[in-house]
């Protein structure tokens, strides 16, 4: 599967796309933003399709920011906001207001992850990329330039790397989907094993067998992540062993090439 099964992707915070990345063009850009506007501020996963493409968005409920305004900006905000609050206490004298301090202000936006892909692709693949994405932004970024960013102001640092995980995931599918295996496995057992603590605690069975469940269950998990490390490894040397084959006829080629142009060994 090439590069041109993921075609347009990009992070964002709030309504605000702070970094993206396309090699095409087409209103798809303006489509994936629409749908930007109207996503729920709550932890899930959607894709909506249109015209033989998805738009598939992870969103993380936003976390409490710090948002830097002007003192002057600062006193139009609560008497816009709370007309009493002025009357209640003596409105201080703005000019005493030196300009270049700041106050902050909490606020709460949700962080947005995008990629549009062609409808073949399926949901696995974007899903994915959304996975990296959303990983790789968080570790670079955490909640600090990324809470105060303004519009695509990330795109030069972070546009590369949206390109390279559309890259990874379009060209490793099957690798992608084992390991999308690999995860619901685990999650499976995670779930298996809340169940079993909620069905201990109620039948009051002792706390040392419950230990001993929850670190049988734990094991388990390690198992499927050792699994999928031994099967990163084994496409790995199985793509070595192809390019070997094949650089071998290569090889095998050219001497027959050379030996029929040479009649023999006799150039």
């Amino acid at each position: 599967m090439s590069q041109q099964s993921l075609i347009y992707s990009f992070v964002a915070r709030g309504t605000v796309i702070l970094a993206d990345y396309t090699e095409f063009t087409g209103n798809f850009t303006s489509i994936a933003s629409q749908c930007l506007q109207k996503l729920p501020a709550t932890n899930n996963k959607f894709t909506y399709n249109c015209d033989g493409h998805t738009f598939n968005y992870l969103v993380e409920n936003g976390t409490k920011n710090v948002f830097h305004v002007l003192p002057i900006l600062y006193l139009e905000f609560i008497e816009r906001v709370d007309p009493l609050f002025w009357q209640l206490i003596l409105k201080p004298p703005r000019q005493e207001l030196p300009v270049d301090d700041t106050c902050l202000l909490p606020y709460s936006e949700k962080e947005a992850y995008c990629v549009v892909a062609v409808e073949s692709a399926g949901r696995q693949i974007p899903i994915a990329f959304l996975e990296r994405t959303k990983e790789d932004f968080n570790k670079k970024y955490g909640g600090g330039k990324a809470a105060t960013a303004v519009a695509n102001s990330l795109k030069k640092e972070f546009g590369p790397k949206l390109k390279e995980h559309m890259q990874y995931c379009a060209d490793h599918p099957e690798e992608v989907s084992k390991l999308a295996k690999v995860k619901a496995q685990v999650s499976e057992v995670k779930g298996v094993m809340m169940e079993n603590i909620e069905k201990v605690l109620d039948r009051g069975e002792k706390i040392e067998l419950l230990v001993d469940k929850t670190e049988n269950l734990r094991s388990q998990a390690q198992d499927f992540r050792q699994q999928g490390t031994k099967m990163r490894r084994k496409m790995w040397f199985q793509n070595m062993k192809i390019k070997l084959i094949v650089l071998g006829i290569l090889i095998a080629l050219i001497f027959i090439i050379i030996l029929s142009v040479c009649h023999g060994f006799k150039c």
